[in-house]
């Protein structure tokens, strides 16, 4: 018998939450890193974290695939069900003793992220989707802001630096002077804080898919949008865009300089 959403749900709900958990033992400890190729830091805690997941999904889930951001690609032959995994989406923060990082889990089924899970273990928030289950942060139902124009929006977005280091820096000048206030609450916080009414708009000019995958349920289910900026939604876009869907169209026009 197929497992319902609800069950999957329930599922990488407890999987998050035990591996955020176990990432707390490591947390401002002064744990070292190393760095990978593309110079991002990487801790016995990540892998710790990845490790667990894997291991609770093989286990129920055998057919399943995984993708992880630290042990890659694991196939399933036929696999209709893929897993994304982000240990500790902000190392870096993980790593200075800032409490913002969070553990990030997504299903995709037949090419569509049905279930999301992002966690936030210093903090002890839990923001949680999937389609038809409505999108839940530490046990109540999650709404993205009514505000309606970007005038009155609050943006954030991870490392400045990085939209002039993608080319992207004329269209993130355009957002900064349109909106209301910009603040620097980067990694996965910031979409924890659109998904739940607290800013407008979070913007990321590089992204990986294991860093996206459990935000598409998670906005759809709190009213929102969540995906690249030429507003399709998908994990797969090597950006990033989350905002209300009132806002979505003039926050489009705003990417592209149609405003």
């Amino acid at each position: 018998m197929a497992t319902s959403l609800r069950d999957l749900l329930d599922f990488a709900v407890e999987t998050a939450y035990l591996a955020g958990r176990s990432t707390l033992a490591y947390f401002q400890t002064g744990v070292q890193a190393e760095f990978k190729a593309d110079s991002s830091p990487v801790t016995l805690a990540d892998r710790a974290a990845e490790q667990l997941i894997r291991q609770r999904i093989e286990k129920r889930f055998p057919h399943h695939a995984i993708v992880g951001e630290e042990y890659g690609v694991q196939e399933s032959a036929g696999a209709t069900h893929r897993w994304f995994i982000d240990p500790i989406d902000g190392t870096k923060s993980f790593l200075r003793g800032i409490p913002l990082y969070a553990v990030l889990l997504g299903l995709e089924i037949e090419g569509r992220v049905q279930v999301g899970v992002a966690y936030y273990p210093a903090m002890d928030e839990m923001l949680s989707a999937a389609d038809g289950e409505g999108c839940w942060w530490n046990g109540r139902r999650a709404r993205v802001s009514a505000v309606s124009r970007l005038a009155e929006a609050w943006v954030t977005s991870t490392d400045p630096y990085n939209f002039q280091k993608t080319g992207k820096d004329a269209a993130w000048q355009r957002i900064q002077a349109a909106s209301y206030h910009r603040g620097g609450w980067g990694d996965a916080y910031g979409y924890l804080l659109v998904a739940t009414g607290r800013a407008e708009v979070m913007l990321d000019p590089i992204m990986n898919e294991w860093d996206c995958a459990p935000f598409p349920p998670i906005f759809r289910e709190a009213g929102g949008f969540f995906g690249d900026w030429q507003g399709n939604e998908t994990i797969y876009g090597g950006e990033a865009l989350a905002t209300t869907q009132v806002l979505l169209p003039e926050v489009l026009a705003c990417l592209r300089g149609e405003q």
